[in-house]
């Protein structure tokens, strides 16, 4: 397969090693093993039986090569998993182990083991994003630039004020999949049908000793068709995958040639063209993007196979394994580039302020006609400003300094006072407000 060329470049490169057969297999095992101890505990099982069949269970002896070959009979790893597993074992050995499990307990379990530090790692990546962020933000508390609405400008803004709403909605989902990672990991032991066949009364209390044994949330019931679990992780990831992708949408659309207020560290990628040797293309952004679709795709995937029949899924349940952790290697690969990014963003100021002017500071007219108006008439004052905002099409200056032209306005207002009224950072709102309360939000996490 491409993997190498069309999948594996917007995913964590640590992510993809760490997950692999071998991987998976030994998670296998801590789940099988696992499932002994608490067996024997319970009694179930004759003394010393699990430390006997972990003697023999050796993950390399496994031919990972036949596992994946035999897995589409059974339509799970599992199940040739389990029949290799129990050739290692003795006679005696054989009758102890899987007791009361079916496949779908041990690959869910095994799942969450191998997902957890993967998500751990997406968090730690949200951390240094949202630190590296805060520095940003506070650097350019004060940094003016224009605000835009549908494409188009509108009023202005800081800049640290745009970096606060981006920080904002990644500390939302940064929360989010916390709290899924700390608390919605649920062991899934079952049995056949979910109702612990052959473990009598025994089977819920054997179900919460397995996962805390293994690290595991408990569950209130198996969930072998209640797939809630695993479309709060997809929406976690989801949640993730869209604030991450706000960020670098903004900043390849403020990095277009003819904007030019921000540009990508060289250490994204900074890419160039196979044909245009002048372009620096924003791969990093680009990267993060392509990652975020893709997980959009999958959560919509993962929602459509939620709903499952009667005890079993019948192509549901395999239809998500691959989304889902596909999805938890791009979040991963997307925050790999968004901490680089807000860590070395390049800022222009100089670009924001000059796109300021483009328009003559046309969106401070009624600002401007409010001042003019404590000094002449109100019809006066609207005339003096639509003279300078046409003036502006042609030559875009401070409307300030448009103003100051007319000698009516200069006899009768205060140079320095209609600067000041009209400087683009007096009127950036509660800018500077938001930018401290989120500091503050941020600082508490």
């Amino acid at each position: 397969m491409l993997d190498a060329f069309i999948r594996h470049p917007f995913m964590s490169q640590a992510g993809a090693a760490a997950l692999t057969p071998r991987a998976f297999v030994e998670a296998m095992c801590r789940v099988e093993l696992a499932l002994a101890r608490v067996q024997e505990r319970a009694g179930l099982l004759p003394a010393d039986m699990s430390a006997a069949i972990e003697t023999q269970l050796q993950v390399d002896a496994f031919d990972l090569e036949r596992l994946g070959a035999e897995t589409a009979d059974g339509g799970n790893v599992a199940i040739p998993f389990v029949k290799q597993a129990k050739a290692m074992l003795d006679d005696e050995q054989r009758d102890y182990f899987h007791v009361g499990a079916t496949s779908q307990d041990i690959l869910d379990t095994a799942l969450m083991l191998v997902l957890r530090p993967r998500l751990e790692q997406i968090l730690v990546r949200l951390g240094e994003s949202r630190r590296n962020g805060v520095a940003l933000m506070h650097r350019h508390a004060q940094t003016p630039m224009i605000g835009r609405t549908l494409m188009q400008q509108a009023m202005p803004i800081t800049f640290g004020a745009k970096v606060a709403q981006w920080l904002w909605g990644l500390a939302q989902s940064e929360k989010r999949l916390g709290e899924i990672t700390a608390h919605g990991l649920f062991v899934q032991f079952g049995g056949p049908v979910g109702v612990h066949t052959g473990l009598a009364d025994n089977g819920p209390a054997l179900m919460d000793a397995l996962a805390d044994e293994l690290g595991l949330t408990r569950a209130i019931l198996p969930w072998h068709t209640d797939r809630q679990p695993i479309v709060a992780l997809a929406d976690a990831l989801g949640a993730v995958a869209i604030a991450a992708e706000k960020i670098a949408l903004d900043v390849a659309l403020m990095a277009q040639t003819e904007i030019g207020e921000l540009s990508e560290p060289a250490a994204t990628g900074a890419g160039g063209s196979s044909s245009m040797p002048h372009k620096r293309n924003p791969v990093g952004c680009a990267r993060i993007r392509a990652a975020a679709h893709q997980i959009h795709a999958n959560v919509a995937l993962l929602h459509n196979a939620g709903a499952q029949p009667m005890e079993r899924g019948l192509g549901e349940w395999h239809a998500e394994w691959a989304p889902l952790v596909d999805s938890v290697v791009l979040a991963e690969g997307a925050l790999d580039t968004l901490s680089v990014l807000l860590s070395d963003l390049n800022v222009h100021a100089d670009a924001m302020y000059r796109n300021l002017k483009l328009t003559g500071s046309a969106f401070l007219a009624s600002r401007a006609v409010a001042v003019l108006s404590q000094h002449m008439a109100q019809e006066r004052a609207e005339h003096w400003v639509s003279n300078a905002i046409r003036q502006a099409a042609t030559d875009p200056r401070e409307l300030a300094d448009t103003l100051l032209d007319q000698p009516d306005v200069v006899g009768a207002v205060d140079a320095g006072i209609l600067r000041a009224a009209l400087d683009p950072l007096a009127n950036t709102g509660a800018s500077q407000a938001l930018v401290e309360r989120v500091g503050r939000a941020l600082a508490a996490m």
